[in-house]
Order: C-alpha cells, then sequence, then structure tokens
C-alpha cells in the first residue's frame, strides 16, 4: 500500500498521531527546559544548574521541530484533496517556521559552550560570561518569536482546508482560523508592544483547545465519508462484479 492508496481515515489517525507526538515532546522540552515561554533569567538558569536535564530538553525540542513537519505532510497528504496549492502552502509554512526555529535554538548551543570548556573564553570576566550568556538567551527568545510569524500563518490555509473539507467538523475550521489570528497578536506583541505580554495570553489557550482538538479528532475519530467516497465504493463495487 502507497500513499496514494492509503485510506484517507488511515492518513487522517497517522496525521493525529503525529500531532498529539509533537504536541507532548513540546511540552516535554517546556517542562524539563524551559524552551519555549520562560523569561531569559529562567533558562540561563536551568542551562547552568541543570545541563544533563537541558540537553535532554533541547533533544526533545528538535525531535517535535521533526514530529511538526511531519505532521505537515501528513495533512498535506490528507487535504489535497480539497485544495492542492493551499494544503501546499502549510507544508511549506510550516517547513519554514520549523527551519527558524530550530535556526533560534543555536546562541543555546554558544550558553552550552561557555560550560563546557569547549571554547576558551578565559579573556572573559564573569560578569562579561553571564552577560553574554544573557543575550544569547534573548536572542533565542527574539529567534523562537520570529518563527511564530510562520506557524501563525499555516493555521489559515489548515483552517480553511479543514472548513471546505466536508469530511472535518467545521467548529475546528474556525478555531484554527481564530488560532491563526490569535498567534499573529502574539508575534505583533512581542515586537510591538513588548511591555504588554497580556495581549498574546490568549493565543494559548485558543492554540491548546484548537489545535490538540484537531490532533485528538484525526487520531480518535476519524474522518467521515464524504459522497465522493461513497460513489468511489460504488464504483468499484460495480467494476468487481459486472
Amino acid at each position: 500500500m502507497t500513499v496514494e492508496t492509503m485510506p484517507r481515515s488511515t492518513v487522517a489517525r497517522w496525521a493525529g498521531g503525529l500531532y498529539l507526538a509533537y504536541i507532548v515532546a513540546n511540552v516535554l522540552a517546556s517542562r524539563l527546559a524551559n524552551i519555549g515561554l520562560s523569561d531569559p533569567q529562567t533558562l540561563r538558569a536551568t542551562i547552568a544548574n541543570d545541563e544533563v536535564t537541558f540537553r535532554l530538553g533541547l533533544v526533545a525540542a528538535l525531535g517535535s521541530a521533526l514530529l511538526f513537519v511531519l505532521t505537515a505532510w501528513a495533512l498535506y497528504v490528507l487535504l489535497r484533496s480539497v485544495s492542492e496549492p493551499l494544503a501546499l502552502l502549510l507544508l511549506v509554512l510550516n517547513a519554514v517556521g520549523v527551519a527558524v526555529q530550530c535556526a533560534s535554538y543555536l546562541p543555546l548551543l554558544a550558553v552550552l559552550a561557555q560550560g563546557d570548556g569547549s571554547v576558551d573564553v578565559q579573556a572573559l570576566t564573569g560578569p562579561q560570561l553571564d552577560a553574554l550568556a544573557l543575550l544569547s538567551v534573548t536572542t533565542y527568545r527574539v529567534g523562537f518569536v520570529m518563527a511564530q510569524l510562520f506557524f501563525s500563518a499555516w493555521l489559515f490555509p489548515l483552517g480553511w482546508l479543514v472548513l471546505h473539507s466536508g469530511f472535518l467538523p467545521r467548529l475546528l475550521g474556525w478555531l484554527l482560523l481564530i488560532d491563526g489570528v490569535a498567534v499573529t497578536i502574539w508575534f505583533l506583541q512581542v515586537f510591538l508592544a513588548p511591555g504588554h505580554p497580556a495581549l498574546s495570553y490568549p493565543s494559548w489557550a485558543v492554540g491548546f483547545i484548537a489545535e490538540l482538538g484537531l490532533a485528538l479528532w484525526l487520531l480518535i475519530k476519524g474522518v467521515a465519508p464524504t459522497i465522493h467516497d461513497h460513489h468511489g465504493a460504488l464504483e468499484q463495487t460495480t467494476r468487481g462484479h459486472p
């Protein structure tokens, strides 16, 4: 069986399973290493005081990035029958966002290098090293938020495709579109109104409901059969029984 001949319900459950695995890995990275929402001081302390745990969290974060791309690919396969260009667009936007987010982790590796002796930092004083580490962590956070521009954008074609699919709940499509708006507001808040973090709080609640809801629906419920599916099954039956 190839991807082209795989039943839509099977593709849906693969997409849901990958999406849920991505969410779990993302939460694990946040819990272990404070990657994601923590402030620079907390993340800096985690790297300095518990390097092993941080490295495990970083591996979880990179694993979640891979799972997110695979999720987007599975959703592309599932939804391309609705609109091939929009399905391809969501895949590209997701991949670019993941690339930007992975690149944002590089300054964290620079902080690790300061502590493991892999680079010579003897010319720098203690306060200078602390300032450099804090700058690296702050730079990471900026890059992490930059990735949200693409992660907000991918939700719009995804929401539209779910809304018009005919085999997924329209409510999920609307929630994904609202999620796209909420993440966009978060991105704009960080760059244009950094002193008002409360503006971004709704994005977390909406995102949790919309994306976890989609993952669980695909994994547990699969997709509803469409008129096209019934016609295709009838045609196959007719061909097999002349």
